[in-house]
């Protein structure tokens, strides 16, 4: 499932949405945010009832859910507490995106770029490595997508299948699932990013870098390229963090 588009009714539910998905948005949203800290119970049952103004089985099948998502440990008359961060599931689309909303820009970009780092050399390195010829062609095909966007809302997809296809190409399922996982952080990044007065002119050479190594079949090249790419972007970055800082 592409993050970009699953669970769609969590994060954003039309104004008809069962309540169930408003419920799990809404205690998700908060526990990722802090609200309710790891150990803490959530309110009693009656009291969320009363707040929502559901039935028992809807409230219910929404804690079923934050179980799943590892937010949430729930015990017959106990009620529900919340469990230890690193039991998270945060490739989760929901809980990713809940993450990135709770996270001051500053400290989503470190978190992000410090995931991006110790990922993508590697899974470039070895895709330049075991990949065959019909997925680097893929890879081609997203970076020409990148140079034929005109705007940098038409370079946002190109761009992310360009990762993405890096991560499928090192023809590791585990790897290719993780890269698909980071898909919905890196929009919100690639957004971030694409504020910079000269994000196309920027990223294009950095990608083209990768592609170029990837397709010598260099694992060292495409790995220190991608460190390149991400070193750079990292400054993109901060001057527009910078940038956005300066004009509150």
């Amino acid at each position: 499932m592409n993050p970009a588009h699953g669970h769609r009714d969590y994060r954003q539910p039309p104004e008809r949405k069962s309540m169930h998905a408003r419920i799990v948005r809404d205690l998700g949203m908060r526990i990722v945010g802090g609200e309710f800290k790891p150990g803490d119970r959530l309110p009693a049952e009656a009291a969320l009832l009363a707040d929502y103004d559901v039935s028992r089985p809807v409230l219910r099948e929404a804690v079923r859910v934050l179980v799943a998502k590892g937010l949430v440990l729930s015990r017959q008359r106990a009620g529900a507490s919340v469990r230890a961060r690193n039991e998270w599931h945060l490739l989760d689309p929901d809980v990713l995106y809940w993450l990135i909303q709770s996270q001051p820009p500053p400290q989503f970009v470190e978190i992000l770029l410090t995931a991006r780092r110790v990922f993508e050399p590697a899974a470039a390195a070895l895709a330049a490595r075991v990949a065959s010829d019909a997925a680097l062609k893929r890879v081609a095909e997203a970076y020409a997508g990148m140079e034929a966007a005109r705007t940098p809302e038409e370079l946002l997809e190109p761009d992310l299948a360009f990762h993405r296809r890096i991560a499928e190409a090192t023809g590791n399922d585990l790897l290719a699932y993780i890269g698909n996982m980071l898909s919905l952080a890196l929009r919100e990044s690639i957004k971030l990013s694409s504020q910079h007065p000269n994000t196309h002119a920027l990223s294009l050479p950095r990608h083209k870098a990768i592609l170029t190594a990837l397709l010598n079949r260099d694992p060292l090249a495409a790995q220190q390229a991608s460190l390149v790419q991400l070193k750079e972007t990292k400054e993109d970055l901060n001057e527009v963090l910078a940038g956005s800082e300066g004009l509150m």
